[in-house]
């Protein structure tokens, strides 16, 4: 046993303090963040959901990225410049930018990375965001013999990416941001395939590195030594928490096991607010909450059906009631505050009373067969959320004023995306969609008939396509508002999706988390932020 003289004490306390801080500078810092559900696949070109896009954006890196405002900074590519035509977007790329073997990030990743997501053997249910690339859309539809080779990138050298396109595209950029650009380590996918989203098999050029996949359970994420901005990101591990039980999430919050939540119970957020001050974080975000309607099957083929249904449902309520004043109620497809547009359409009951709809939405089911005796039957599929349960309850109890019967089937979020863009079999199903740019195409573009990624309903207007294409070609941003204003009308007149809620973000966010700041884009890249002891 080590005896301290009194001599000696005050030296020895001074080396334990410094051991002691020392040991506190060194020790890991742990984020533990709650995610909407457990992602489908972490392939970045097979993704759709924002639950997976929170963990892309940790992991991977486009040419350009979102930071914490929501807004366009620079990602691989350091600086960019455009033609004066609009039309040839050239990039130049970070020299130190790597991956987290150590291989350098070259613009031959990048080009091998948008011809895998564009070609039609990888299956790619969003590839149709990248149609504004020149040939995009005709290799991914095998058309015109165009090959893979004739997409409109190229790599002049390992540090230019150019990218030529089909028009002047005013949201391009902002487009990039999306997983859809992110790049893949190609050679790690030609060696293992599918399997190389396996955390054993994972090459990232992102702020952080795949280190376990447990379903149901988490999947970690470490600091990427490698990445070019490693000095900066503060955060060593971020520990994502599937948190589809919004109540049990919150419960989780407040025993300090998490840091941040994706969502907050709805029917709680005046308790929480009241407990938990400016913890409780809610802001606008660019989404519109739907009902998809199986447009292909009867009797949901019936335009009446349709409207009756969408008529009736009592949007102030559920945004009020159910959503906590959380949500706005939504009368169109179109969210506020989106770029480059005017009015948004809505429906043409908006401003009519309760009663007047309800007599209307009879009406309109009476002259399409159904009534006393006849009554319409709907089965209406959901993912499983506290919030999401509540309102479908709630718009099923509204449809039984017009005598419809309502039946439900929920799974998981994995579980009934997959189903939904699988084309699965259904009358009506719950549906999110937040915008991955701020324009309106993002939302037109889920009713083309040809999208078979998201058209999940099967609507198909062939004047809607023709206005969509039109608008694509148009130019003049004044112009093309106009074109797509007229074919956002066509769908609040169809209704092949019955718009609810427009969405806000809603997070819980501990005090000890540094740099969190809500944006439209719902952008929360972990390397921005820090933790305080």
């Amino acid at each position: 046993m080590l005896a301290i003289t009194r001599r000696a004490a005050p030296l020895a306390l001074a080396a334990l303090l410094a051991l002691s801080t020392a040991s506190a500078a060194f020790a890991e810092i742990v984020f533990n963040r709650g995610n909407d559900s457990d992602p489908e696949t972490l392939d970045p070109h097979k993704t759709s959901t924002v639950s997976e896009a929170h963990l892309l954006r940790d992991l991977c890196e486009g040419l350009v990225i979102h930071d914490m405002k929501g807004e366009v900074v620079p990602g691989v590519a350091e600086s960019w410049t455009m033609s004066p035509d609009g039309k040839t977007y050239t990039f130049k790329l970070r020299a130190n930018a790597k991956w987290s073997n150590g291989d350098p990030v070259t613009a031959s990743d990048f080009v091998f990375s948008l011809r895998r997501m564009i070609n039609p053997e990888t299956g790619a249910k969003y590839a149709n965001i990248l149609y504004p690339i020149l040939n995009a859309e005709k290799i991914n539809k095998a058309a015109d013999n165009k090959r893979l080779e004739d997409l409109g990138v190229a790599a002049p050298d390992e540090r230019t990416v150019e990218i030529k396109l089909e028009r002047p595209t005013p949201y391009f950029l902002e487009l990039l941001t999306h997983q859809t650009g992110l790049p893949v380590h190609p050679a790690s996918v030609q060696k293992f395939g599918s399997d190389f989203v396996k955390p054993e098999n994972w090459v990232s050029n992102g702020a952080y590195v795949l280190r376990e996949f447990v379903p149901n359970s988490h999947i970690k994420l470490t600091r990427n030594p490698a990445f070019h901005d490693a000095a900066n990101v503060k955060i060593d591990t971020v520990i994502y928490y599937p948190s589809p039980d919004l109540a049990a999430a919150a419960r989780r919050f407040q025993a300090g096991e998490l840091h941040m939540t994706t969502d907050i119970p709805a029917d709680q957020i005046k308790q929480l607010r009241e407990k938990l001050g400016d913890q409780v974080k809610v802001a606008p975000y660019l989404g519109t909450y739907f009902l998809i309607i199986n447009t292909a099957k009867k009797p949901f083929d019936d335009i009446r059906v349709r409207q009756a249904l969408s008529m009736v449902i009592d949007r102030e309520f559920i945004a009020d009631e159910i959503w906590g004043g959380t949500m706005l109620p939504a009368y169109g497809v179109i969210p506020p505050n989106i770029g480059n547009y005017g009015m948004a359409a809505e429906a043409d009951f908006k401003n009519a009373s309760p009663l007047e709809r309800e007599d209307k939405a009879k009406q309109l089911l009476a002259e399409a067969g159904f009534g006393p005796g006849m009554p319409l039957k709907v089965q209406l599929r959901y993912n499983t959320t506290d919030n999401n349960r509540r309102t479908v309850i709630a718009i099923a109890e509204q449809w039984k004023a017009l005598g419809v019967e309502t039946s439900f089937i929920n799974t998981d979020g994995k579980t009934h995306f997959a189903f939904l863009r699988d084309g699965g079999d259904f009358d009506i199903a719950r549906y999110g969609w937040i915008g991955d740019y701020s324009d309106p195409q993002n939302f037109l573009f889920l009713f083309l008939s040809d999208n078979s990624g998201f058209n999940s309903g099967k609507y198909n207007n062939p004047q809607f396509d023709a206005l969509l294409k039109q608008g694509a070609e148009e130019t003049d941003l004044a112009k093309r508002a106009t074109i797509l204003r007229e074919a956002d009308s066509i769908l609040a007149r169809e209704v092949p999706w019955i718009p609810i809620l427009y969405y806000s973000s809603k997070n819980l966010v501990s005090p000890k988390l540094v740099g969190f700041q809500q944006n439209l884009r719902g952008a929360i890249p972990t390397r921005f932020l820090s933790l305080k002891p």
